[in-house]
């Protein structure tokens, strides 16, 4: 018998967010990870050799994305590198592609798709060009637990009661593990554009009903604010300068660690719809929380990745090394903590790849894909512009595309 299609999949990037993709590879049948890509060469060797260790591919490193994108048995690429290189890389693969070095089935991005709407839309006109199929990288929108959650909420509570009006999505932890991420103008922005951009989409997804498009609810009103709670106090400068570098001073070029926005939306008979979305750099807890909740007319639906089945209780006497063998962002080594068993499925990894890769082998267009992303972006920067201009703003407002937040600018003061 012939064997089954497989996709060879090549990844630009080498850090934290990639060895999670590969770890979720463990669980995708149908293909393979044969490639990566990084500027740090070291780096890409080291993410290569951690790939072929867990048996997901004979993942090698490459010494450019061109390379890469030449190789016959690269069928499809992860964008997984810093916020500022989207471009860039983007770039490269269209001029790889354009000049005959190879073909792609293709091209998946991790969030945000890019630092403000100027740059998202270039990132979907280069897509665009490159006539390939794209996918928008959004894992907690294929949490198990949320996904279950919604489907059940809309076929048991909304099929009877009426559809659900409000959402809330919240994101936190203790802050980024690199040091671009910290500084606003290579990230573009602080806390709510590297995390909003997960709670604005999980609060869509459940209000949207399972059986129509995204489409089916429009944003028309962002009401944003912005903070900076913790990490621009005397003592926390002085942490982040000697865990980061120097050129992460937020007494000079702070970026905000805490941010919320209320986002009004209407769906196609006109019924206001509410999605509430909070994010946190200042989050001190076991680690990382991701919470949510959908409301409806008689019924109510909760997530929050923090309530395991599993604990573990360390003494006082018990003392160790840091680490995050337990959780993800873990801020403590004693007491009473949660286990997050499987983070790579628990948190939408798994069943985010299995999708992304099932699609791009069936020659089906993703429906997350550029475009959504491009729509995240700019609520984020209205967001911005919202907390900026202390008022309630309408959706898309004048001069979206060419706003840059005063955070990205190294403009603003708490």
């Amino acid at each position: 018998m012939p064997s089954p299609q497989r996709l060879g999949v090549g990844f630009i990037g080498s850090g934290f967010i990639t060895k999670f993709h590969i770890q979720s590879w463990l669980a995708v049948r149908d293909s393979d990870i044969l490639g990566i890509w990084s500027p740090n060469a070291t780096n890409a060797a080291a993410t290569a050799a951690y790939a072929r260790s867990l048996g997901v591919g004979q993942a090698r490193a490459y010494k450019s994305i061109t390379e890469m994108v030449a190789d016959p048995a690269i069928d499809a690429l992860w964008i997984c590198g810093p916020n500022h290189k989207r471009v860039e890389n983007l770039e490269e693969i269209v001029a790889a592609l354009e000049s005959g070095k190879g073909t792609l089935k293709g091209i998946a991005c991790e969030k945000p798709l890019a630092r403000n709407v100027a740059e998202a839309r270039k990132c979907v006109a280069l897509i665009k060009r490159a006539g390939v199929l794209h996918g928008y990288l959004e894992d907690q929108l294929f949490t198990p637990g949320l996904m279950k959650g919604r489907a059940l909420s809309w076929a048991r509570g909304a099929a009877i009661a009426g559809r659900p009006y409000l959402a809330r999505a919240a994101e936190e932890h203790s802050g980024p593990h690199m040091p671009w991420f910290w500084q606003g103008e290579q990230q573009g922005g602080g806390v709510l554009n590297d995390m909003m951009c997960h709670s604005v989409e999980v609060v869509r997804f459940l209000l949207s009903d399972p059986k129509k498009p995204r489409s089916s609810i429009r944003p028309v009103k962002v009401t944003g604010h912005i903070h900076s709670l913790k990490w621009s106090r005397p003592e926390y400068v002085t942490m982040l300068k000697r865990t980061m570098g120097p050129a992460v001073d937020y007494a000079k070029r702070p970026s905000e660690d805490f941010a919320r926005a209320t986002i009004e939306y209407v769906d196609e008979a006109g019924r206001t719809l509410i999605g509430e979305v909070t994010t946190s750099w200042a989050f001190v807890g076991a680690g990382l929380r991701l919470s949510a909740e959908l409301l409806g007319p008689e019924y109510s639906f909760a997530h929050n990745t923090l309530n395991t089945g599993s604990q573990l209780f360390l003494s006082r006497r018990i003392t160790g090394a840091a680490g995050e063998d337990l959780v993800e962002k873990q801020n403590a080594e004693q007491g009473l903590m949660p286990i997050v068993g499987n983070e790579a499925a628990e948190y939408g990894y798994e069943a985010e790849n299995r999708h992304f890769v099932q699609c791009f082998l069936a020659g089906k267009q993703p429906e997350l894909n550029f475009d959504d992303g491009l729509e995240v972006v700019e609520l984020l920067m209205t967001a911005y512009m919202s907390a900026e201009q202390g008022r309630t703003l309408p959706f898309r407002p004048k001069g979206l595309e060419k706003f840059i937040p005063a955070v990205a600018r190294g403009a603003w003061r708490p």
